[in-house]
C-alpha cells in the first residue's frame, strides 16, 4: 500500500491523503473516508520517508526526576496519551534525582534527533538555563515556573497559603513547618511563602514557628519529627510541603503517643494514592497531575508546529482536601 493506493480507494487526492498524515487541514467528511481505508488495510506510512519529507523525527525527550513516584507517573501519563493521539513517540529517561543526569539527557536530546523535549523539573540551576537556552528544539519545563521558557506549573504560593490557613484554623500556638530544600522553588520555596504568608495573617511571629528541612520521602518526615520531639519540641500543628513528609511525621507522632487530630493538627500536599490507607486520613492539597502532563505535551506539539521561539507559561489551580487529620 501506498498514498496513491490510499487516496484512490477514498476517492480524495494524493495531496489530501498527504495532508492527512501530516496534521494539516482535511474536510471532516474526507478525514473519514481516509481513517475507514488506513484502518481497513492496516497501513503504515514509513517512519524514514514522512521524517525526510517532514524534517521530523515524531520523537519527543521526556526527562523525568525518578521513575518510582505517584506524581511522576500521572504527569507521564497525561504527556503519552496526547503525543500518542498526535502518532509521537516517547524517549523517556530518569534522571535518579541527580540534576547532574538531567544535564546530561538534555546534551543527549539535544545531539540526537528528537522534536522537542519535555522536562520534570526539581531544580532550575545556572547550568540547566545555559543548556536550555543553546537548544535548536523547543523545551517545555513541568512543575516549575521558568521565567525564560515555556512551562506548565502549579499555583504552589496559594496552595501553602491555604493549607496552611486550616491548620491556623484550629490551632493558634506551637506551630510547625516541615519544609524541602530551597533549591526546589516550586516545593521548597513558594509553599513555604505561602504558609508563611498565613501564618502572618493570623498575627503568629514568623520566628516563634519551628522549621526543618526534608526529603521528599515517608522515611525522612519520620526522622525529622522523631528528632524534633526527641529535642523536647512539643507541635499543636504541622504544615508539611509534602503527603510523603506528612505520612512520616504522623507515624512519629503516633509511636510518641499524640493522637492525631486530637492533638496535633497535620496536613501535607500532593493527594497521594497512599491517603487511601491512612489513617487518620490526611488533609491536602490536590494537584490536577496529570492534566498538566496533557498541557506540557499539548504546549511541546504547538511549538513544534508553529516552530516559534515565542514562550508559553500555563499555571494550574489546585483543591484543597479537608479530611480528618486536622
Amino acid at each position: 500500500m501506498n498514498i496513491k493506493d490510499i487516496a484512490d480507494m477514498a476517492g480524495v487526492s494524493r495531496a489530501t491523503v498527504s495532508r492527512y498524515l501530516n496534521d494539516g487541514y482535511v474536510s471532516a467528511e474526507k478525514k473519514e473516508k481516509i481513517r475507514e481505508v488506513i484502518e481497513k488495510t492496516g497501513y503504515m506510512p514509513s517512519t524514514q520517508a514522512q521524517m525526510l519529507r517532514t524534517k521530523k523525527t515524531m520523537l519527543i525527550g521526556v526527562i523525568v526526576p525518578k521513575i518510582n513516584s505517584d506524581t511522576v507517573s500521572k504527569i507521564v501519563n497525561g504527556i503519552c496519551n496526547v503525543l500518542a493521539a498526535h502518532g509521537y513517540y516517547v524517549f523517556l529517561a530518569s534522571a535518579d534525582g541527580d540534576p547532574q543526569k538531567e544535564l546530561e539527557y538534555l546534551n543527549v536530546f539535544m545531539n540526537n534527533r528528537v522534536d522537542g523535549v519535555i522536562l520534570l523539573a526539581t531544580v532550575i540551576t545556572k547550568k540547566h538555563h545555559s543548556l536550555i537556552q543553546k537548544m535548536s528544539i523547543p523545551v517545555v519545563i513541568v512543575g516549575q515556573e521558568y521565567e525564560f521558557g515555556s512551562c506548565v506549573f502549579h499555583d504552589d504560593f496559594n496552595a501553602g497559603r491555604e493549607i496552611a490557613e486550616k491548620v491556623l484554623e484550629k490551632r493558634s500556638e506551637n506551630i510547625a513547618y516541615f519544609g524541602v530544600t530551597p533549591d526546589d522553588i516550586a516545593c521548597g520555596v513558594k509553599r513555604r511563602d505561602g504558609a508563611i504568608s498565613a501564618v502572618k495573617k493570623h498575627g503568629i511571629k514568623v520566628g516563634s514557628i519551628y522549621t526543618t528541612i526534608c526529603d521528599f520521602t515517608i522515611q525522612s518526615g519520620y526522622e525529622r519529627m522523631k528528632a524534633a520531639l526527641a529535642e523536647g519540641h512539643q507541635f499543636k500543628g504541622v504544615i508539611c510541603a509534602t503527603d510523603n513528609i506528612a505520612i512520616g511525621a504522623i507515624k512519629a507522632l503516633k509511636e510518641a503517643g499524640y493522637s492525631v487530630p486530637e492533638d496535633v493538627s497535620v496536613t501535607g500536599i500532593g493527594d497521594s494514592s497512599v491517603n487511601d490507607i491512612l489513617t487518620p486520613a490526611l488533609t491536602t492539597v490536590r494537584y490536577h497531575y496529570t492534566l498538566s502532563g496533557q498541557e506540557a505535551a499539548r504546549m511541546i506539539l504547538s511549538l513544534i508546529k508553529e516552530e516559534s521561539y515565542y514562550t508559553k507559561k500555563l499555571m494550574l489551580g489546585f483543591e484543597v482536601i479537608e479530611r480528618e487529620s486536622i
